[in-house]
């Protein structure tokens, strides 16, 4: 589909010309591919200006579901109605990347107004040209660059980008065009695939906070935690070929969803206690003459009883990284050290340590020099001038996502791992693989049949089969799932080595990284602060550009100088503040964790059960810790309340 095109009516999908309540509706969708049925009369609404989360584990068919809602497919039976008046956006599934512009691509996606501006050069007839100024004046065309040139900016295309030609960039750019083209035309209905799967954490930031002031209605597909988490309204699980809703974002949807989960697991358990107590009876009764008719009912009454599905429990992801021995700190060093390409620097200055317990994370926009980084750490990459010292036994595990053009799809992956471990006997290669989430079966699967999330838990399995002390992620949990990044989240936090992490997931730098380093202005200096201050530093540097590009009295224009020390200002109030917004975090987490033991233990109180047979001392103790939890948290609380007062004034 054409970003900002008016679909056609087509069969089993059509526009409501008239509706009481604005809302997209799936009702009763059933779809089949090559015999494999993906939905079986699935249904779902979306009200009006709802912000919507899709998800459900790879290959369950949320794509699919995006696609015949765009009426790119066409279902089997079933009806997927919308007003006539919406108009409806995706990401075009081909990126644009002709001579054009970035700039006129974006503007170019909006038909309507392309198709009237180039009418307006040629019409002769008044009447006719007041219309097309009319309706160009209704849609306010003359608005449209600067909101073309605010998205693209937010999307990482400064003023000179804007203005190359869309050929002249990577396929990952071109898709941040494709996406800018979507939000441009600020659609009724708009159809987000993964759309953070190409853009930096800054770029992430943004389209999060754009996509939460949305005005209109989001049908979002995401493995983004945080995203679905801080913008969606409700979520729709997509499982067992079917469509369920549930309020609010992921966490409260995981939640519902458990409960619901075990209570289905109760009722079947009891379901299948009544049906064999009175199966027992049929058995025992059935050839005596005497209590044949109840044993006749009783068979008919088992026959009514209605089946509940067994809930069948999804493979656990679980990823194991080997413990490699221990070496003395610092495992790395730089001192002065430049780095690029050639004869061109990209990067210069860096004095920078590392450590063997150190989880970094690398900020800054995409083309600042975060993978030239990575790849100097990781000896790819040939030091310029300075020095660099590291262990010398030190083994580096380096993971990219371009990494999966240099596997070879003819090959399954057990035949590619053994090609790599070469000696290494094929049972241990296999063991080696099942610590990846590879079962034997799917580790003799052809590569070139993997899913995007097996390939990069692929590469992640041979990017750990030296036992390296460091490793180095470069976008990680493109394609890989919320069950398999979680699961990656929690075995780097067991991995004891050193972790250098790039990735546009905040949940993922929030949860694995304990510093982070900026990369900007060709060189990388550790940044103070957390993702929080991280978002407020983006916030205030793009309004200061703002203030700066709005200037126009030589008066209001103190220079670079006072730019210079607003920002120095800015970075000093920052690094004052980060103990305090460290020490806030700290009594959340001991807020939580006294919670939940307090609640614990007055559950436990509060059981009749409980003190049947207890001992008076056990009871008197959790009494007494009960009590002691209350001071506790009552003190966490008002400590709580003292920084975040300090916090507010020193903001002030």
């Amino acid at each position: 589909m054409q970003c900002g095109s008016v679909q056609p009516a087509i069969p089993h999908r059509r526009k409501t010309l008239y509706s009481a309540v604005a809302m997209l509706r799936v009702a009763n969708l059933t779809y089949r591919i090559a015999g494999r049925t993906i939905f079986d009369g699935a249904s779902a609404t979306l009200p009006a200006d709802h912000h919507v989360g899709l998800v459900g584990p790879n290959g369950c068919g949320k794509t699919t579901l995006l696609r015949l809602i765009a009426g790119d497919l066409q279902p089997d039976d079933g009806d997927i109605d919308y007003p006539a008046v919406w108009r409806m956006a995706a990401i075009a599934q081909e990126a644009p990347g002709g001579p054009e512009s970035v700039m006129d691509t974006v503007l170019a996606s909006d038909v309507e107004r392309d198709r009237l501006l180039k009418e307006a050069e040629t019409a002769t007839e008044p009447n006719r040209i007041a219309e097309i100024h009319t309706r160009l004046a209704d849609i306010e065309a003359h608005s449209a660059p600067a909101r073309a040139a605010r998205i693209l900016a937010g999307l990482g295309f400064d003023e000179a980008a804007q203005a190359r030609p869309c050929a002249s960039y990577s396929g990952g750019m071109r898709m941040r065009i494709a996406l800018a083209a979507a939000l441009f035309l600020q659609p009724d209905l708009l159809l987000l695939d993964e759309p953070t799967n190409h853009l930096d954490l800054e770029s992430a930031i943004w389209l999060e906070d754009y996509l939460r002031g949305y005005p209109h209605t989001i049908l979002l597909v995401s493995h983004d935690r945080g995203l679905l988490n801080r913008v969606v309204d409700s979520i729709v699980h997509v499982d067992a070929e079917g469509l369920t809703t549930y309020a609010g974002g992921y966490d409260a949807f995981a939640e519902a969803r458990r409960i619901r989960l075990e209570h289905q697991a109760a009722t079947r358990a009891k379901l299948e206690e009544r049906r064999r107590h009175m199966q027992a009876f049929v058995d025992r009764f059935r050839y005596k003459a005497s209590k044949a008719r109840q044993a006749q009912s009783r068979l008919k009454a088992i026959a009514r009883l209605d089946p509940i599905p067994e809930v069948l429990a999804r493979p656990t992801v679980r990823f194991d990284l080997p413990e490699p021995e221990p070496l003395a700190s610092p495992i790395l060093s730089l001192e002065g050290v430049s780095a690029g390409y050639g004869t061109r620097e990209v990067l210069s200055g860096l004095s920078l340590r590392l450590d063997m317990d150190d989880r970094v994370a690398l900020l800054g926009r995409n083309g600042n020099g975060k993978s030239t980084l990575a790849k100097l750490i990781a000896g790819r990459l040939t030091a310029m001038g300075g020095q660099l010292q590291r262990a010398s036994k030190l083994r580096v595990g380096y993971f990219a996502q371009h990494q999966t053009d240099e596997l070879d799809t003819s090959r399954s992956g057990l035949a590619e791992a053994a090609a790599r471990m070469q000696g290494v006997p094929l049972e241990k290669v296999r063991a080696h693989l099942g610590r990846f989430g590879f079962p034997q079966e799917r580790a003799e699967t052809r590569i070139g049949a993997m899913s995007g999330g097996e390939k990069a838990r692929l590469l992640l399995a041979l990017m750990a089969r030296e036992n390296p002390h460091l490793l180095i992620l470069d976008e990680p949990t493109n394609h890989l799932d919320i069950d398999s990044r979680d699961a990656l989240l929690q075995a780097l936090n067991a991995f004891p080595g050193a972790v250098i992490l790039i990735t546009h997931d905040p949940h993922l730098v929030e949860a694995a990284a304990d510093r982070l380093w900026l990369v900007a202005d060709g060189s990388c200096r550790p940044f103070d602060g957390d993702v929080a201050d991280y978002h407020r530093f983006l916030a205030e540097s793009a309004a200061a550009r703002r203030r700066s590009g709005e200037r126009t009295r030589p008066a209001e224009d103190t220079g670079p100088d006072d730019a210079k020390t607003r920002r120095k200002q800015a970075a000093d109030k920052r690094r004052a503040q980060a103990p305090l917004r460290r020490e806030a975090k700290a009594l959340e987490a001991q807020i939580a964790k006294l919670t939940a033991e307090r609640d614990r233990i007055r559950e436990q109180l509060s059981d009749t059960s409980f003190y049947t047979g207890a001992d008076g001392t056990k009871v008197a103790d959790l009494q007494i810790r009960l009590g002691a939890l209350d001071r506790e948290l009552s003190a966490a609380e008002d400590r709580w309340l003292e920084v975040h007062e300090a916090l507010e004034a020193d903001a002030a």
